[in-house]
């Protein structure tokens, strides 16, 4: 997670909203992304470079034995690729009140009508997820 923070800080820098996000697999880092929203498109989000990087790196459209981490709890857009990449497990920083999809509004991750559900473990550097973000917006207002 410490290294999701380290991108997220770097996209805080040129101007993103903070996210980061990688993928593990087998105990190696397989790819990694920071949001692009605002120098990519409304689809740049980190989560989803990042799952399609790892998925490109290991030559398969299933990371069933991968683990997603994510500095920002993962909006339906996102969540809706994680269920689709079967990732085996998702590790997230700060939750999201106002899009989450993992708890906060909805709980799409382990939606008990979806054919896959990954573990999910959420809050770990969570205090650390949560400065970034808010020191982010401050500085916008």
């Amino acid at each position: 997670m410490r290294d999701a923070l380290e991108l997220a800080a770097a996209a805080a820098e040129s101007g993103e909203v903070p996210v980061g996000a990688l993928v593990v697999c087998e105990g190696r880092i397989v790819a990694r992304a920071a949001n692009a929203v605002t120098t990519g498109s409304a689809i740049a989000h980190a989560e989803l470079a990042a799952i399609g990087a790892a998925c490109t790196a290991l030559g398969t459209p299933r990371l069933e034995n991968c683990t997603l981490y994510v500095t920002l709890e993962p909006c339906a857009m996102c969540a809706g690729a994680i269920v689709l990449a079967r990732l085996q497990r998702v590790v997230i920083g700060a939750w999201d009140e106002k899009a989450g999809m993992a708890g906060s509004v909805e709980d799409l991750l382990r939606h008990p009508r979806l054919n896959h559900s990954p573990e999910v473990l959420a809050g770990v550097l969570a205090d650390e997820s949560t400065a970034l973000l808010r020191a982010f917006f401050r500085d916008r207002r």
